[in-house]
């Protein structure tokens, strides 16, 4: 074949894919009148991840899976647009790796609404303002966020999802390397990157900002300053990308929540994230934790966290494989209640892709 015959080839598959696109759409909006009917959640991770694994397994290439898997979040993104306008609170502001994230599982035609704090994010939730809420949990480099761990003490809300997000740290300005004399930089930012800094600009004037899209806004205004920041912040401050991957762990990323009201169905493949307090005695953590090992329950988490109610008195975090409704699990969070005098399940969620 010449390249007029694979054109025309191209536009014959073109006419067809909008075709079953349209046709797929159709089927989705009649599933979301039915779930608006029976008042269930428009958005289901569960089902979400079911379809990305299912046309992973369809898939033959030449097209990679994660090429594959972002087509589809942007065909799913548009049917939820259409069943319903929903707004996805983030700790922003615009450009953040929070942003990004929440793009990353939501796609680009829903409404996106930055706040301010975590605090923010939860309360829009809570208040309804918003459908859902993104905020950071982790850093597979720098640790947890203890501020949103924080506010599930008082919050009702539930986590339904989660996203893993590769960090992925960029030099950005619009001045050559070797004449920037000032680095505007987030304090997350800049430990990820303290190694790269010190070996590479180890006399600029380092300034920290409130989030990477602050240090990228700041750059962008300043002639020899620079920025650490993400793609999204480079695109929207239309700076350029001077260095890629200038963390110091290749292996860094970022673990972020997806709030809700309601939890999400077993997968077969979930994490449960529990909040339990107990006496302050000898033993009292370890005969609690015990439940999971009798159960064959793998733990990926536990943090502690300062009641904030009572001096010496923690809050425990723990993640576990499994989901609540599972016999294992069930079985294990009843143990848990007979030692533990508080016992909260912050959320069962399918684990990220």
């Amino acid at each position: 074949m010449n390249i007029p015959d694979h054109r025309k080839a191209i536009d014959q598959l073109d006419a067809q894919l909008v075709r079953l696109l349209n046709e797929r759409t159709q089927h989705v909006l009649a599933i979301g009148e039915l779930k608006l009917k029976a008042g269930e959640e428009i958005y289901a991770p569960h089902r979400e991840l079911a379809v990305l694994d299912r046309i992973c397994k369809l898939n033959r290439g030449p097209i990679t899976d994660d090429s594959l898997r972002a087509v589809y979040r942007e065909v799913m993104s548009s049917a939820l647009s259409l069943e319903k306008l929903l707004t996805i609170a983030y700790l922003g502001p615009e450009a953040t790796f929070t942003h990004q994230a929440a793009i990353r599982r939501f796609g680009s035609s829903l409404k996106y609404a930055a706040q301010k704090t975590i605090a923010d994010v939860f309360s829009e939730v809570s208040k309804s303002r918003a459908d859902y809420g993104v905020v950071p949990v982790e850093n597979s480099t720098e640790g947890v966020v203890t501020h949103t761990l924080d506010m599930f003490v008082e919050s009702e809300l539930k986590i339904v999802s989660q996203i893993v997000l590769p960090i992925q740290q960029c030099l950005l300005s619009n001045s050559p390397r070797a004449r920037i004399k000032k680095l505007y930089a987030h304090p997350q930012s800049l430990a990820q990157c303290r190694g790269w800094i010190q070996n590479n600009l180890p006399r600029v004037e380092i300034i920290e900002t409130s989030s990477n899209a602050r240090s990228a806004e700041l750059a962008a205004k300043e002639k020899n300053a620079a920025a650490l920041a993400g793609l999204l912040a480079a695109e929207k401050y239309q700076l350029d990308v001077l260095e890629r991957d200038i963390q110091d762990n290749a292996a860094n990323a970022t673990r972020f929540l997806v709030l809700g009201r309601k939890c999400s169905p077993p997968t077969g493949r979930d994490r449960t994230s529990l909040m339990v307090s107990m006496s302050d005695k000898v033993g009292a953590l370890h005969h609690a934790l015990a439940a999971f090992r009798r159960c064959g329950i793998n733990l990926t988490k536990i943090e502690s966290r300062p009641s904030k109610r009572k001096a010496w008195e923690y809050f425990f975090f723990i993640d576990c494989d499994g989901h609540a409704q599972d016999k294992k699990v069930a079985k294990a969070m009843a143990s848990l209640e007979q030692e533990c005098s508080y016992v909260k399940v912050l959320g069962s969620y399918p684990m990220a892709e």
